[in-house]
């Protein structure tokens, strides 16, 4: 039951939305529906549980040494179940391929099984979390020169095409033992930190090794295939293979799911716009929603304008089904369980925020021409009492109000993470 402050906080902002024609019980239940993959490399700074350490490469790098950082598998997913306590609704996990469970053992990437992520599934069976998946194209050996599935060495290209093939296999296992399909996202660094001679060639390559992969049936009930470009990265700053255009165009021409992430563009490029532009061409997207600062920095996610755009144009579309929304950041400065929930929370407020929106009436004025209005409305809607739903949704899903929060952050940080 929510207190009495709440309660009455929700009944005259649910009056005064029910005015411009939105219902807030209504914005509630759509906001439960919908699932945010928490990335479990926030948990221990891109890691994983291979061994090998060193440098990460990729155009990948993470800043500050807060301390409780998780070093085994147990210990992060119990960071992630203090997040997942913490954050209304019911959520999934993004895992990448190094955070296998490998027994001391040197199993090398293109050697790895669904047994080694036998752990993740109990655990996220035990949580009611839908699991999706990543193969690690980085921080190894055969990735030192910047280049994998577009490599011109054919013994690399083969190394990290199966590699790939064996993570579909291992998506598809999370989502028969899950019973919801996981999202297996491909990203690749290859690209050249100068001027190439040829742009061509490498992508020829990529195309030909991603085909390969992917030329085995996966029941789409099991697992989804997506595939993510990017502007640059460190070690690549003047050319990317697998660049927006070319992955737009792979995805179109294979049927694949697009990943847009909301740091892999121009500084003041917003994702936003992107979305209803390409699925009218793509079954379905990926997003990756970070924060770039001057670069992909990947920053814990704040609640910006640029944000409140994404999750406008998400709700817009219609078609939130086939919207799969994930987080990408990595903040080693701050606490990385608190790094999760602000990020999270901030992404599901932005939701609501959206499905609080008076759409009906700003489209009526739209199509009547009636530009006004449609202004005038949607700078009104800034200064509704939607923080009011939010308290409320937070108190019926038993999850801390405000920044209750953080109490429980710091005892699990007492009790916890300093000891580690």
């Amino acid at each position: 039951m929510a207190s009495d402050r709440i309660e009455a906080a929700y009944a005259a902002a649910k009056e005064r939305f029910a005015a411009l024609g939105v219902d807030t019980d209504d914005a509630l239940r759509l906001i439960s529906q919908i699932p945010i993959s928490l990335h479990c490399w926030q948990g221990d700074d891109i890691g994983g549980f291979e061994g090998a350490g060193g440098d990460l490469g990729g155009g990948l790098a993470v800043t500050g040494n807060y301390p409780g950082k998780a070093t085994t598998p147990d210990q992060l997913r119990s960071d992630l179940d203090v997040a997942y306590s913490l954050i209304p609704g019911s959520h999934r996990l993004n895992l990448h391929a190094l955070y296998g469970e490998f027994g001391g053992k040197k199993i090398d990437r293109d050697e790895i099984t669904p047994e080694h992520f036998q752990g993740w599934i109990e655990w996220a069976k035990a949580g009611n979390h839908g699991v999706d998946f990543n193969p690690s194209y980085f921080a190894h050996a055969k990735a030192e020169d910047g280049f994998t599935l577009a490599n011109a060495d054919k013994g690399i290209r083969d190394f990290w095409i199966e590699h790939g093939k064996r993570c579909r296999e291992i998506g598809a296992a999370f989502g028969s033992a899950l019973n919801t399909p996981a999202v297996t996202n491909f990203w690749m660094p290859d690209g050249y930190k100068d001027t190439p001679a040829d742009r061509t060639a490498p992508r020829i390559r990529m195309t030909e090794s991603l085909d390969e992969i992917f030329s085995a049936p996966i029941d789409p009930a099991l697992n989804i295939d997506a595939v993510e470009p990017k502007l640059f990265g460190i070690g690549s700053e003047s050319y990317v293979v697998g660049s927006h255009e070319y992955y737009l165009g792979y995805a179109i021409t294979r049927n694949k799911l697009l990943c847009l992430d909301a740091g892999h563009f121009h500084p003041t490029e917003s994702i936003a716009d992107k979305i209803s532009s390409v699925m009218l061409y793509v079954p379905e997207i990926l997003l990756h929603v970070s924060r770039g600062v001057r670069w992909d920095s990947d920053h814990v996610v704040t609640f910006t304008e640029d944000l409140q755009n994404i999750a406008l144009e998400i709700i817009r579309t219609g078609r939130v089904d086939n919207i799969h929304i994930g987080l990408d950041f990595f903040d080693a400065q701050i606490n990385r369980v608190a790094a999760w929930v602000i990020g999270t929370r901030n992404m599901i407020k932005a939701l609501l925020l959206a499905l609080l929106e008076p759409a009906n009436t700003l489209k009526a004025a739209e199509i009547a021409g009636d530009y006004t209005t449609r202004l005038v409305l949607l700078e009104e809607q800034k200064s509704l009492p939607w923080a009011a739903v939010w308290d409320y949704y937070c108190e019926q899903k038993g999850v801390p109000v405000g920044d209750a929060w953080l109490k429980t952050i710091r005892q699990y940080e007492t009790d916890v993470l300093f000891k580690r």
